[in-house]
């Protein structure tokens, strides 16, 4: 079948296999972030002992700070799971893990502009975590891209 697109005949096939193809690409870029905060965050569950001297935090009460932001990164990484699923179907979710990203990397960097002189472990801890959340809000914003003004019926109906 084929249908005109801004004035090109254009084969409904050819589009649904493009789409297809923008799809998975979009799933790919979605999984990159979410593999690496959910690897994250299990990190910080199974060895807090190993991540809390990096927040010049010690003991108990810094493993139990870590494993908390373990949990806290689980907990931030549903909206990314369902927008993996289908990031056209369940577009809200995409935008909610596009803000969530976003805000982290903000958020991040006023931290770090805050941070006395003196900090260099704590600054270092922080800067990985602000070239993570570039990283990802670009993949994630890319993601967007990849799918916009796709319908769920022109991606095979997944």
């Amino acid at each position: 079948m084929r249908f005109h697109y801004n004035g090109m005949q254009v084969n409904k096939e050819d589009s649904m296999q493009r789409n297809g193809m923008r799809l998975w690409l979009a799933r790919a870029l979605i999984f990159v972030v979410f593999f690496f905060n959910v690897d994250c965050a299990v990190e910080f569950l199974v060895s807090p002992g190993l991540y809390a001297p990096g927040f010049e935090l010690t003991g108990a009460p810094g493993e139990g700070m870590i494993r908390g932001m373990g949990v806290l990164f689980l907990m931030w990484n549903v909206p990314y799971a369902v927008a993996l699923w289908n990031p056209v179907r369940q577009r809200v979710s995409l935008w909610q893990a596009v803000m969530m990203q976003f805000i982290g990397l903000v958020g991040e960097t006023l931290l770090l502009l805050t941070l006395e002189p003196g900090h260099a472990v704590l600054r270092g801890s922080v800067e990985r975590f602000i070239r993570f959340d570039g990283f990802g809000l670009v993949c994630l914003l890319l993601a967007v891209f990849l799918t916009r003004g796709m319908q769920s019926n022109t991606v095979g109906g997944e």
